[in-house]
């Protein structure tokens, strides 16, 4: 794609969260965004982060997980900890600067507590592997109900209530843009390889066992992130709040979105945080239609919302214009969406570990059999 075309691409998406941004202020400071629209905003950029750091394993890398839940509660309670016995200042200036240490001492603690899971548990694949991260998530709440510090099954209190409306929309934000950056970069060509076909990807040099670390310590601390904005959004604190039903609820997020698609799960995770609200008029029948709406998505969008495609504004330019001009013009005048980039490099990554699995097996068909020392003495006689 041609460079600058790619960065009028990025510069279209970074104004329009920044539109998103302003508006959003706007409409707090006119009073329109209460408390309560507040607390939803926060809680839909909280799924948001959640959503798409699970998709980096889940769904980009193929790597069934089951324990993003317990990565969650490690940061939080992490998070909580740091900010009430930090002795740092929870308001004002210094209330920014201990959220922002706080959360990253919550996503560091949760990839520590990846890395030391991962390593065993990424040599194993499919069932297993969502087995031990599933009995993971499991352990890390039985812990956390035991444990006089967490507070036991009475749960945590007394945690500074720290984040709001702007602190959550830009961890939003940069967990979307550091994903989709790492996605686009050489590493993300090769998680994606790994998806596609991991013995070629191996083949091809690969080392796939790092590259499946990396994807999983990324995808736990930016967890653990959302469990810091979590905790001190809430302020209290329960073991049972994370327990096996919301991490299959996040990868329900990131089945509906697609997976593989970063902007899927993003809306995903919008929609289905927003639902049970909306749902609530009828409370009778509210958690029968969010059923209901699931079952017709996966009816009729088995593949997701987006599949693995990307949602874009250069790539809405791409469509508009091949309807109304045909797909020649659109080839020529909007640059592919990041989805398309990824498609086709991870197609680039893939082609030389197929040629060279293919050239190792023609070879393999030419080669002349060995014939017996004694073949020729039975015509002499």
């Amino acid at each position: 794609m041609n460079k600058k075309k790619k960065l009028l691409s990025y510069a279209l998406n970074f104004a329009l969260v920044l539109v998103l941004f302003l508006v959003v202020n706007v409409l707090m400071a006119a009073g329109i965004i209460n408390r309560y629209y507040g607390g939803l905003i926060m809680q839909v950029c909280i799924s948001v982060v959640l959503a798409v750091s699970l998709n980096l394993v889940t769904g980009l890398l193929g790597q069934l997980v089951l324990g993003h839940a317990g990565f969650m509660s490690l940061g939080a309670y992490a998070a909580a900890l740091f900010t009430i016995h930090s002795g740092m200042a929870t308001s004002g200036a210094g209330g920014v600067l201990t959220i922002i240490v706080a959360t990253l001492v919550g996503g560091l603690v949760a990839a520590f507590f990846s890395f030391l899971i991962g390593v065993p548990a990424l040599r194993l694949k499919g069932d297993y592997l969502a087995i031990i991260t599933l009995g993971f998530g499991e352990i890390i709440r039985v812990v956390m109900l035991n444990l006089e510090i967490t507070g036991g099954a009475r749960g945590l209190a007394g945690i500074p209530v720290l984040t709001n409306v702007n602190t959550s929309m830009i961890v939003a934000a940069l967990t979307i843009f550091i994903i989709w950056a790492y996605m686009l970069s050489r590493h993300g060509r090769a998680v994606l390889a790994v998806r596609e076909d991991e013995i070629a990807a191996e083949a091809s040099g690969i080392n796939t066992f790092r590259t499946k670390i990396v994807a999983f310590v990324i995808a736990a601390f930016f967890a653990g992130v959302a469990g810091s904005l979590y905790a001190h959004q809430i302020g209290v604190l329960s073991p049972t709040k994370f327990d096996f039903n919301y991490s299959i609820e996040i990868l329900v997020m990131v089945v509906l979105g697609g997976m593989g698609s970063i902007t899927g799960s993003t809306i995903a995770a919008v929609i289905l945080t927003l639902l049970p609200e909306l749902l609530r008029s009828v409370a009778d029948y509210r958690m029968l239609a969010y059923a209901l709406i699931l079952i017709l998505m996966m009816l009729f969008r088995p593949g997701g919302l987006l599949g693995r495609s990307e949602l874009s504004i250069a790539g809405l330019g791409r469509f508009l214009r091949r309807k109304l001009f045909g797909r020649k013009a659109a080839a020529a005048g909007v640059p592919m969406t990041a989805g398309e980039e990824l498609e086709v490099e991870a197609q680039t990554v893939q082609e030389p570990a197929i040629d060279a699995i293919l050239t190792a097996e023609v070879k393999e068909k030419d080669k002349p059999e060995a014939q017996p020392e004694n073949a020729g003495e039975g015509k002499e006689d």
